[in-house]
């Protein structure tokens, strides 16, 4: 039997971060020190055309690279990587990482503290949309919205999990309503929604008395730490998002798509099974 893990509440304090991309350099928003995570660690790396290289080292974490916009070119182990928009790249523990650019990158950093060691991994945008089990569309309208697993089974990894999901206009997305809280923490990053646009996230144990209720706009994060999370677009926009996952337990619990579904939805299946293939 599972061992029972005490979660974190679902409190707006410590679920909600707003405007995650507005400083360079970078910036480390989400940890469990300032936020309901047990496990997930969220950054942003920005630099502009002609900064110099920035360089890390993630000491005993794994980390994901995930490119929002631009360009970069990560040092690390000995081999130099390029990432373009949505490629994402894994690197092990005790690594150390140099970021540079010619135009200008804005770069997500996944990480989350493992015990083992994972080969550096570098996983191509244009590859995952290519991939039936890794890209699909789930749902139909008015839930229809269009999924990229980036950092899934397609890598060896010990604890993270990442991928973007863009909704289509108007639409509700993460629904029929979903919890995976005993296996996997999870937090929403929201991009690709310039102004005007934006939606609604929610994160709820009672459906009928939800802790949290949020609106939401470009750069902020929502973190999930348990409880059933749909989400909104206002309409004539699209509700966009980063969405980031760390396993409670390294490997075993490193699942996507086993979920439990809302009970009053669950007969219609979760949406993600094209995932499991």
């Amino acid at each position: 039997m599972k061992q029972q893990i005490a979660l974190e509440e679902i409190r707006r304090e410590t679920c909600v971060v707003k405007e995650t991309h507005t400083n360079k350099g970078r910036t480390i928003s989400v940890t469990p020190k300032n936020t309901a995570t047990r496990h997930l660690h969220y950054g942003r790396i920005r630099l502009d055309a002609g900064d110099a290289p920035l360089t890390f080292e993630n000491q005993t974490h794994e980390t994901g690279l995930v490119c929002l916009n631009g360009s970069a070119k990560i040092s690390t182990g000995g081999q130099t990587l390029s990432l373009n928009r949505y490629d994402a790249l894994y690197v092990p523990r005790d690594s150390k990482i140099e970021v540079s650019t010619e135009d200008g990158c804005d770069l997500a950093e996944i990480s989350a503290e493992v015990e083992n060691l994972y080969p550096l991994q570098f996983v191509s945008f244009e590859e995952v949309r290519q991939n039936p089990a890794l890209h699909f569309i789930a749902g139909k309208p008015p839930t229809e919205r269009d999924l990229n697993i980036l950092l899934g089974k397609n890598i060896q990894a010990g604890k993270i999990m990442a991928g973007v999901t863009f909704s289509s206009d108007g639409n509700w997305t993460s629904f029929p309503p979903h919890e995976h809280a005993e296996m996997l923490e999870e937090a929403y990053l929201y991009i690709d929604m310039p102004a005007p646009q934006w939606g609604i996230q929610m994160v709820y144990t009672d459906p009928k008395n939800p802790e949290l209720i949020e609106v939401v706009r470009e750069g902020d994060v929502v973190v999930m730490p348990k409880g059933f999370h749909p989400n909104v677009a206002a309409p004539g926009g699209q509700i966009n998002f980063l969405w980031m996952m760390a396993a409670n337990t390294e490997v075993e619990d490193r699942q996507f798509g086993v979920v439990n579904v809302q009970p009053e939805y669950a007969s219609g299946g979760s949406g993600l099974e094209a995932s499991q293939k």
